[in-house]
């Protein structure tokens, strides 16, 4: 075969470098170079094999005659006819005939294109970066004995040509797929996070309409029906020892409706903003607990918890409700602090007793903290419990990132 003198050569090496500029994927970087590869080895057929998922699969981008190589996505590397040199096992390969040649021709090779194209003649080099196959350069030409250990040596300069191109086209490609599918990711969880965030607010609003059902039509019948049978007894038509029971046991049912209604419907959030509402809660909860409970609130908000959108507030309202409750209710504490802080970068609320701690107090309490951390999670905030200053009590914190267009970073 009659080859370039050296200086044409060269020059169509350079072409190669030259034509590879601004080539923005595989097949288009092949195509472009195939006319001057043409020049320096001679060829029907032209892939590059580029290694997929750590080198188990492989796909093929080609220019020439078009085969299934090149519609196949990811193919396993073990069925490839060249497997032997992707797995580095040789340094080469070269065929006369590979039509004929047993090392193609194994149990289970996907060999259709080397039949149905009559690819006689072949050669393959690999491409290497820092010593790892990435790929294989592969010329094939359906004329027998047409390559020698010359077109070899000039495969492996045309390989070394492409290999960093190809090297830096697959990285690129790495890093968009990373790219989207964190982007997906993100994109599921944002979903995932405004549904649930609907849907909190949906449950939210059902939540007050039987609040304010109950308040109107349940609690008034019981108090109509609580009169009823004060009246029974001022008159003295049923004997007091008959009624008394029922009458207590009718104010103890009024009793837990109105505390029902009062945590299905937080009017004072609605009414005052958070701060007063978790001060409301706060001096209600110690009071109602018999014990002399020490209770406080520090608010260094400058009043950003009155510009949060209401869902936000009212996951907050019910994150602070409930780690009130629990120290009340399980730590028996001296005293209960709730300190509520801004700045441009976050909004933070803590929720600090001197009580017994979460350790005593887990296996009651356990349910709570995990609707405080889905509470948090549902408005983008991170949520902490553990145990207080000496290892004394209970903090509970929920800080919620603030971006610079968020509402509450706006000035009064």
């Amino acid at each position: 075969m009659l080859q370039p003198a050296p200086a044409a050569m060269f020059d169509h090496y350079l072409g190669i470098s030259r034509l590879l500029a601004g080539q923005l994927d595989f097949r288009s970087a092949i195509r472009s170079v195939a006319a001057e590869v043409a020049h320096i080895i001679p060829h029907d057929h032209l892939d590059v094999c580029v290694l997929l998922e750590g080198g188990n699969y492989h796909t093929a981008y080609e220019t020439g005659i078009e085969t299934a190589w090149g519609e196949i996505a990811g193919a396993p590397v073990v069925n490839s006819p060249i497997r032997s040199l992707l797995w580095g096992e040789v340094d080469f390969l070269l065929a006369d005939d590979a039509m004929t040649d047993p090392r193609f021709h194994f149990e289970g090779a996907f060999k259709r294109p080397i039949v149905e194209q009559s690819l006689k003649s072949r050669l393959h080099v690999p491409m290497k970066v820092q010593g790892t196959i990435i790929a294989a350069l592969s010329c094939s030409s359906q004329t027998a004995g047409v390559y020698t250990m010359e077109d070899i040596e000039r495969a492996r300069i045309i390989a070394d040509l492409l290999t960093p191109y190809f090297f830096a086209l697959q990285a690129a490609e790495q890093a968009q797929r990373s790219a989207i599918v964190e982007a997906e990711a993100r994109a599921r969880e944002e979903g995932l996070r405004q549904g649930a965030l609907k849907l909190t607010e949906a449950l939210e609003q059902e939540r007050q309409r039987i609040g304010m059902d109950l308040h109107d039509q349940t609690l008034a019948d019981l108090t109509r029906l609580a009169r009823r049978i004060d009246r029974l007894l001022r008159n003295g038509e049923v004997a007091p020892e008959a009624l008394e029971p029922v009458s207590r046991s009718l104010q103890h049912c009024m009793q837990d409706l109105r505390q029902i209604i009062e945590q299905a419907k937080p009017s004072v959030l609605q009414l005052f903003g958070l701060s007063q509402a978790i001060e409301h809660h706060l001096d209600r909860s110690t009071r109602d607990t018999g014990s002399a409970i020490e209770w406080g609130l520090v608010d260094e908000t400058h009043g950003a918890l009155d510009r949060l959108e209401p869902t936000v507030s009212v996951a907050l309202f019910r994150i602070a409700q409930e780690a009130i409750n629990n120290a009340v209710r399980h730590a028996a504490p001296l005293a209960v602090t709730v300190r509520l802080e801004a700045d441009d970068e976050r909004l933070s609320i803590e929720i600090s007793d001197d009580g017994s701690g979460l350790a005593k107090a887990r296996g009651r309490i356990g349910g709570g903290i995990d609707n405080m951390k889905t509470r948090a999670r549902l408005i983008s905030a991170r949520f902490a419990a553990g145990p207080g200053h000496n290892n004394r009590g209970t903090v509970v914190r929920v800080v919620l990132p603030l971006s610079p267009h968020d509402p509450a970073n706006e000035p009064n």
